[in-house]
């Protein structure tokens, strides 16, 4: 029995504007990406009128996704479920500085960061396949808790990359072709252990526009 799940990043940051590194930091939502969730909870309270319906909503714990899930938790009228399964990636000693400033204070472990191995962890901090293992543990009970629903999970750029390369048996290590946009709608069916991708980064309750905060010099997601 497939379970449908619109994984939805959390609007935009100040942090993401400038391409500085999040993580755990449980940073708000700038006045943009207040907005933006404001645009989404109408584009769902329209799809309601039309008889869409989702059976539950799960949020990351930090604060970015919770204010973008709280205004269309209120449209469907049910709870939030917060999951710290759901945070971002731990960027440890990263944290709070954009890739010019990691360059400088660590330049050894940007080196490594670089060559994208999926093992290497900042200081501190989560490595990919950690963090990747993480998610899929974390999701893995949501979806088996709704067989045959739509369900709604609000988390991270890092998440969504996550269930983008299990769905589509990308390596940890490959390079990212694919956007992860703010407040964007992201919608992947689970059925028997495996995923298939319906639609991703939709942004029409944006007008099709929203950014893609890339670092500017790693193929990595600002986050």
């Amino acid at each position: 029995m497939a379970t449908q799940v619109l994984f939805i990043r959390h609007g935009e940051t100040d942090w993401n504007r400038i391409k500085r590194i999040q993580g755990h930091i449980d940073i708000p939502l700038a006045k943009s990406g207040v907005e933006q969730a404001q645009r989404l909870a109408e584009r769902f309270a329209r799809e309601v009128k039309e008889g869409a319906r989702l059976d539950a909503i799960y949020s990351s714990d930090l604060m970015r996704a919770q204010q973008t899930a709280q205004p269309f938790a209120d449209v469907f009228g049910l709870p939030l479920q917060l999951r710290e399964g759901l945070r971002e990636r731990n960027y440890g000693a990263f944290q709070g500085h954009d890739s010019d400033e990691i360059a400088l204070r660590f330049p050894d472990e940007y080196a490594q960061w670089q060559t994208r191995d999926p093992g290497f962890h900042p200081p501190e901090g989560e490595s990919q396949r950690v963090f990747y293992h993480r998610v899929l543990h974390a999701l893995e009970p949501i979806v088996a808790a709704h067989p045959n629903g739509r369900i709604a999970c609000v988390a991270h750029g890092g998440v969504l990359d996550c269930a983008y390369r299990f769905a589509k048996a990308l390596s940890l290590d490959a390079p990212r072709n694919y956007q992860l946009l703010n407040t964007s709608v992201n919608v992947v069916d689970f059925e028997d252990g495996r995923a298939t991708v319906v639609s991703w980064a939709d942004v029409a309750h944006l007008g099709g526009h929203a950014a893609d905060d890339s670092f500017k010099t790693t193929p990595e997601a600002g986050r």
